[in-house]
């Protein structure tokens, strides 16, 4: 797996990715464990990540490595969150 010097993994999975925008130090290790197979989760549309990870040079970076050979699956425009909580309600 490509120098990742963190650990070896066979798949990633972020969950709540860009909850938070990524400072410098998180965008610099993202550079290195996308070099694995990695699922993220999220509620941000991909038309804004790249904004979200900063819009530098660092997000071009990542970016780069995400949308090359993805599979993305669009599980639809409802907060599961704010269902559940209407339905208790």
């Amino acid at each position: 797996m490509g120098g990742c010097k963190y650990a070896y993994f066979t798949l990633l999975v972020i969950d709540e990715w860009l909850l938070d925008p990524p400072d410098e130090s998180v965008r610099s290790v993202l550079l290195e464990l996308l070099d694995a197979p990695t699922v993220f989760c999220t509620h941000y549309a991909k038309k804004d990540w790249h904004q979200r990870l900063g819009a530098g040079v660092h997000a071009d970076a990542i970016m780069d490595r995400i949308v090359h050979n993805t599979i993305w699956i669009e599980t639809g425009s409802t907060n599961m969150r704010e269902h559940a909580a209407a339905t208790e309600a």
